[in-house]
Protein backbone atom coordinates (compact mmCIF):
# COMPACT_ATOMS: atom_id res chain seq x y z
CA UNK A 1 0.00 0.00 0.00
CA UNK A 2 1.33 3.42 -0.96
CA UNK A 3 1.09 6.48 1.29
CA UNK A 4 0.79 10.10 0.30
CA UNK A 5 -0.85 13.43 0.95
CA UNK A 6 -3.32 15.51 -0.98
CA UNK A 7 -2.95 19.22 -0.24
CA UNK A 8 -5.52 21.92 -0.93
CA UNK A 9 -5.02 25.67 -0.61
CA UNK A 10 -8.38 27.42 -0.46
CA UNK A 11 -10.11 30.57 0.73
CA UNK A 12 -13.63 31.79 1.44
CA UNK A 13 -15.41 33.61 -1.36
CA UNK A 14 -15.54 36.79 0.80
CA UNK A 15 -14.19 37.70 4.24
CA UNK A 16 -17.79 37.99 5.47
CA UNK A 17 -18.38 34.29 4.70
CA UNK A 18 -15.25 33.00 6.46
CA UNK A 19 -17.25 31.54 9.35
CA UNK A 20 -19.58 29.72 6.96
CA UNK A 21 -16.54 28.48 4.98
CA UNK A 22 -14.88 27.09 8.12
CA UNK A 23 -18.10 25.50 9.42
CA UNK A 24 -18.69 23.76 6.08
CA UNK A 25 -15.07 22.61 5.85
CA UNK A 26 -14.91 21.21 9.39
CA UNK A 27 -18.45 19.90 9.85
CA UNK A 28 -19.41 18.77 6.34
CA UNK A 29 -16.55 18.53 3.84
CA UNK A 30 -13.96 16.74 5.96
CA UNK A 31 -16.39 14.07 7.26
CA UNK A 32 -17.64 13.44 3.70
CA UNK A 33 -14.07 13.23 2.40
CA UNK A 34 -12.95 10.86 5.18
CA UNK A 35 -15.84 8.55 4.22
CA UNK A 36 -14.07 7.92 0.88
CA UNK A 37 -11.91 4.77 1.04
CA UNK A 38 -8.23 5.68 1.04
CA UNK A 39 -8.51 9.00 2.89
CA UNK A 40 -7.26 8.31 6.41
CA UNK A 41 -6.85 11.71 8.07
CA UNK A 42 -7.29 15.44 7.57
CA UNK A 43 -5.73 18.50 9.14
CA UNK A 44 -6.35 22.17 8.38
CA UNK A 45 -4.06 25.18 8.75
CA UNK A 46 -4.42 28.94 8.45
CA UNK A 47 -1.57 31.00 7.01
CA UNK A 48 0.31 33.24 9.43
CA UNK A 49 1.17 36.70 8.12
CA UNK A 50 0.52 38.07 4.67
CA UNK A 51 2.26 35.69 2.30
CA UNK A 52 -0.19 36.07 -0.57
CA UNK A 53 -2.25 33.23 -1.98
CA UNK A 54 -5.02 31.28 -0.26
CA UNK A 55 -5.29 31.68 3.51
CA UNK A 56 -6.15 28.06 4.29
CA UNK A 57 -4.33 24.78 3.74
CA UNK A 58 -5.79 21.31 4.16
CA UNK A 59 -3.57 18.22 4.23
CA UNK A 60 -5.26 14.87 3.69
CA UNK A 61 -3.35 11.64 4.27
CA UNK A 62 -4.04 8.89 1.76
CA UNK A 63 -3.24 5.19 1.87
CA UNK A 64 -4.05 3.23 -1.30
CA UNK A 65 -2.46 1.02 -3.91
CA UNK A 66 -3.26 3.77 -6.43
CA UNK A 67 -2.95 7.16 -4.70
CA UNK A 68 -5.16 8.82 -7.32
CA UNK A 69 -8.04 6.37 -6.78
CA UNK A 70 -9.48 8.12 -3.68
CA UNK A 71 -9.46 11.43 -5.57
CA UNK A 72 -11.28 9.85 -8.51
CA UNK A 73 -13.89 8.46 -6.11
CA UNK A 74 -14.29 11.85 -4.42
CA UNK A 75 -14.81 13.51 -7.82
CA UNK A 76 -17.33 10.81 -8.79
CA UNK A 77 -19.28 11.36 -5.58
CA UNK A 78 -19.21 15.10 -6.13
CA UNK A 79 -20.45 14.79 -9.73
CA UNK A 80 -23.20 12.42 -8.56
CA UNK A 81 -24.40 14.91 -5.94
CA UNK A 82 -23.29 12.67 -3.08
CA UNK A 83 -21.26 15.45 -1.42
CA UNK A 84 -22.31 18.85 -0.14
CA UNK A 85 -20.95 21.87 -2.05
CA UNK A 86 -20.45 25.24 -0.38
CA UNK A 87 -21.18 28.65 -1.83
CA UNK A 88 -18.68 30.04 0.69
CA UNK A 89 -15.70 28.33 -1.03
CA UNK A 90 -14.00 30.54 -3.61
CA UNK A 91 -13.92 28.78 -6.99
CA UNK A 92 -12.57 31.62 -9.18
CA UNK A 93 -9.69 31.20 -9.01
CA UNK A 94 -10.12 27.59 -7.91
CA UNK A 95 -8.34 26.05 -4.94
CA UNK A 96 -4.71 25.04 -5.56
CA UNK A 97 -4.23 21.29 -5.16
CA UNK A 98 -1.47 18.70 -5.31
CA UNK A 99 -1.02 14.98 -4.72
CA UNK A 100 2.30 13.85 -3.23
CA UNK A 101 3.67 10.35 -2.66
CA UNK A 102 5.64 9.57 0.53
CA UNK A 103 9.29 8.80 -0.17
CA UNK A 104 9.89 6.54 2.81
Amino acid sequence: MRRGVYVVQARPVTPEREGEFNDWYDDTHIPELLAVPGFVSARRYRRVGDGGGPEYLAVYEIEADDLAAPLHELRRRSAAGETTPSGALQRDPPPVTGLYEALD
